[in-house]
């Protein structure tokens, strides 16, 4: 039997560290899989919009970027990290802004805040932050984005996570509606830190 029926190598980077530092490289290699795989649509992970600004000079133009955004109030009631000067600008480039309440941190959160217990979805979060924040964030990504529309859930889409600033995971996979999480299946680690 051939062997190479059964499996396809498929190049995956594994950083030395996680960080912004890994920013650029992973929006290289997620351009270069999206042409690959015929993929035209990237969530990014973005608190300002910084992320998504760099990969508007890396990406092709027909990839639709859909940058989401920490919620409003994530940092303390009625704030929004992202000046609206810079929601403006991504979206005059065609930028899809999508700031929602976050699919691993909303009620369940306020209930662990209150009453100092944790929630299903708080735990899910714990599972795959097991490798690596940007994977949960790129999970995560994926279910807030099929909630809202922008992304269909029988077509895969890449999702770019990263740990607390900038970028440094990368994950090809089928969306889900958070409803239905257990329908997200993740296809391929483009890049991740190895957490060493």
């Amino acid at each position: 039997m051939n062997d190479l029926l059964l499996y396809e190598d498929v190049r995956c980077h594994y950083f030395k560290k996680p960080g912004p530092e890994n920013t650029g490289a992973v929006l290289k290699a997620v351009s270069q899989r999206a042409k690959e795989l015929d993929i035209d649509r990237v969530l990014i992970a973005t608190r300002t919009g910084e992320t998504a600004f760099d990969a508007l000079e890396i990406f092709r133009p027909d990839i639709k970027v859909i940058a989401v955004t920490h919620y409003t109030g994530f940092t303390e009631p009625d704030s929004q990290e992202m000046a609206e000067e810079s929601r403006q600008e991504l979206e005059s480039k065609g930028v899809n802004v999508l700031t929602c309440t976050h699919a691993f941190g909303g009620i369940g959160r306020g209930i662990r805040e209150k009453l100092s217990t944790y929630q299903v979805d708080e735990i899910i979060a714990h599972t795959l932050r097991m490798f690596g924040q940007g994977v949960k964030v790129a999970v995560e990504l994926a279910l807030m984005a099929a909630d809202a529309g922008k992304v269909r859930t029988d077509k895969d889409v890449i999702s770019i996570g990263g740990t607390a600033k900038g970028a440094d995971t990368a994950l090809v996979l089928k969306p889900a509606n958070s409803a239905r999480i257990f329908s997200l299946k993740v296809r391929e680690i483009i890049c991740k830190p190895s957490m060493i």
